[in-house]
């Protein structure tokens, strides 16, 4: 079983070296990076790691995460693909963890538990509720580390274009295609986003936006909005 790890970027030079340094010496078979017009240090980061890791590479691509993603799907070559956050880490046995996750034939996809690079009780209380409430919807989210086999994921035609929500939106469509596994294995990812707009104006807004969502609201109306407000 082979994995292909792919990774959209855009102007990540900050987060980028420690996601980089977690699939170091990995068994992990292949390591795409799929650059969205970066126009800060991502890509030299990106380009050091390649030069010194024979599985890893660079790709380019017209910025937005799901055509990113979709992208580096195309061109890559592994039995199962994993989605990962450029400022997102995965455990150090991550390869193995999705081997035995996928052994039985009738899963066809899952995702990690999540925790936060934050010491403060607000990221435990985010981190933790998100989990539960993936474990009961069966709905991940992209700092969830998604895996998918490869047939499934082109039979679903990939992640829909779209500027938000496309992994929530993606992981419905994958629920429909089989069982789902929700790993209690942890990838760790970056309380930026809480830190810089306060934990409860971000889960206020993150619920408002998936609650119209839900209720039929556009992604594209939902960009708009997530752009202004922040």
């Amino acid at each position: 079983m082979t994995i292909s790890v792919i990774i959209p970027t855009l102007n990540e030079e900050k987060s980028l070296p420690r996601t980089l340094a977690c699939l170091s010496g990995s068994a992990l078979t292949e390591i795409i990076i799929v650059d969205g017009g970066s126009t800060d240090g991502t890509l030299s980061l990106a380009q050091e790691f390649c030069a010194r890791t024979a599985n890893a590479r660079i790709i380019t691509a017209p910025r937005g995460r799901s055509h990113q993603m979709n992208e580096g799907a195309k061109a890559s070559h592994g039995d199962i693909l994993m989605f990962l956050h450029a400022d997102t880490q995965l455990p150090a046995q991550a390869g193995q963890i999705v081997e035995s996750a996928l052994a039985k034939r009738t899963a066809v996809g899952g995702r990690f538990n999540v925790r936060f690079d934050s010491p403060s009780a607000w990221g435990r209380v985010i981190s933790s509720f998100m989990n539960r409430r993936s474990r009961l919807t069966g709905i991940a989210t992209g700092d969830q580390a998604l895996f998918v086999r490869r047939q499934v994921f082109e039979l679903l035609g990939g992640f829909s274009e779209i500027p938000l929500m496309e992994d929530i939106e993606f992981s419905g469509r994958l629920q429909q295609a089989g069982r789902t596994v929700a790993l209690r294995d942890t990838v760790v990812t970056s309380f930026r986003r809480w830190d810089t707009q306060g934990p409860l104006k971000t889960i206020l807004l993150m619920w408002t936006l998936r609650f119209l969502y839900w209720a039929g609201v556009s992604p594209h109306r939902l960009a708009r909005v997530y752009r202004a407000v922040r």
